[in-house]
């Protein structure tokens, strides 16, 4: 099928871009990477009047670390998150999530900022960042405005974005010394939206679990903060009593529904050896870091 008839914008810079959103309003929609928006509109599940082309914005497709924060730009594309040197030495959670993410066409087009926009609860980065507590920078024409990543992803495809906003940057805050992380997605083949996605971020102080961070993907209406099972870790000896709790508390968190991917029970379960699982993993990555 075809997409219904569009009128295309090329913004060749942020306030150009920023201009073009707030003469179209909710008319328009902003085109990045496109793999998320590209096939909805061949569907017609959207058909926006107005595209905006941000992909020629200078500024959003840097990666750094500076001052205590990772700052990534929304136009970062998947496979140059897996390629920085920064991230895979310093930030092991995205590292392990970024080469899992869908297929390769995707992974060279698509971007970080576009993934996160589109709020699918079967999204990897959503649940690394809220692993993570990363934020988001919503640039508009009054300016800037960072919103923790747990108050942007609100619902199914809904965020806290307006229409007249752009998503510019991400931020994670840098790791404290004895940090590690994982991700962990059990998939039906390469490529595959993940049946279930678990993402782990840990930080030791004294031989305890100083803090812990878990996102979990596939299994609610959006990416899910495992609140009650990041809680239960703090200040404690790690070890698999204390990762089973976690797990345990991580699976109630969940809100899974049976469908092509697997029964309720079977995701809800997998997500308890996912972080369990994941929790060792981070563990050592913690202790060798």
């Amino acid at each position: 099928m075809l997409p219904s008839r569009f009128d295309y914008h090329r913004a060749d810079t942020l306030d150009e871009a920023l201009s073009l959103l707030a003469t179209y309003g909710d008319d328009g929609k902003v085109l990045a990477g496109g793999q998320s928006l590209i096939p909805l509109m061949k569907l017609r599940f959207a058909s926006p009047p107005h595209l905006v082309d941000v992909n020629r914005v200078p500024g959003l497709d840097g990666i750094e670390e500076e001052d205590g924060v990772l700052r990534i730009g929304a136009l970062v594309r998947h496979t140059a998150l897996a390629a920085s040197d920064v991230i895979q030495g310093r930030y092991p959670t995205i590292a392990a999530a970024a080469p899992q993410i869908a297929d390769p066409i995707v992974r060279n087009l698509g971007t970080i900022g576009g993934s996160l926009a589109h709020a699918d609860p079967a999204g990897d980065l959503g649940s690394v960042m809220l692993a993570l507590r990363a934020s988001v920078v919503l640039t508009g024409s009054n300016g800037e405005r960072e919103i923790p990543i747990g108050d942007f992803l609100l619902d199914t495809f809904t965020t806290s974005i307006e229409p007249t906003e752009l998503l510019t940057q991400i931020r994670v805050p840098a790791p404290a010394p004895s940090s590690g992380g994982t991700y962990l997605k059990l998939e039906r083949k390469v490529g595959d939206f993940a049946t279930v996605g678990v993402a782990i971020a840990v930080t030791l102080s004294n031989g305890s679990i100083a803090h812990a961070g878990i996102g979990l993907t596939g299994v609610g209406l959006k990416n899910i903060q495992a609140a009650d099972a990041e809680a239960s870790l703090a200040g404690i000896a790690p070890g698999e009593p204390a990762f089973a709790e976690a797990g345990r508390l991580a699976a109630a968190a969940t809100n899974p529904v049976t469908d092509v991917r697997g029964p309720a029970e079977y995701k809800r379960h997998m997500v308890e050896v996912y972080v369990r699982r994941g929790l060792t993993r981070a563990l050592e990555s913690a202790n060798s870091g």
